[in-house]
């Protein structure tokens, strides 16, 4: 039993080093940075309006459209991982399919570009 708690040691040692280096990091932005918020920095961002309006509100659908590109491409990655992976098991039939698969998302990405969909007024 303690043969195979010892082969555990490394990723616990791991998860040590980690966890000191990140409250290292945090310790160290606390201390080293300036700690007065102003309203610019307080303010809200990425979302377009303010965080506590009236939650009936109606907003821009291409808040939407960018989270749907972001899937996307969020998905595209995960599919290239395994695919580079097993690039050399699964041949060119594997290769010419990924290849469609890029040139789709590719071809959905470039008439979002030209609709004009990715523009902020």
């Amino acid at each position: 039993m303690q043969a195979l708690l010892l082969g555990y040691l490394p990723i616990f040692i791991f998860i040590g080093i980690a966890v000191g280096m990140a409250i290292a990091a945090l310790g160290a932005s606390y201390v080293l940075a300036r700690q007065k918020p102003d309203p610019e920095k307080v303010s809200s961002y990425e979302c377009g309006f303010e965080a506590f309006d009236d939650a009936r509100g109606q907003f821009d659908v291409r808040f939407y459209l960018v989270a749907i590109l972001f899937i996307i491409f969020d998905l595209e990655i995960a599919f290239l991982f395994p695919w580079a992976i097993s690039l050399g098991e699964i041949g060119w039939l594997g290769f010419w399919s990924m290849m469609m698969f890029l040139g789709v998302l590719t071809v959905g990405f470039i008439y979002e570009w030209k609709k004009g969909a990715l523009e902020w007024e």
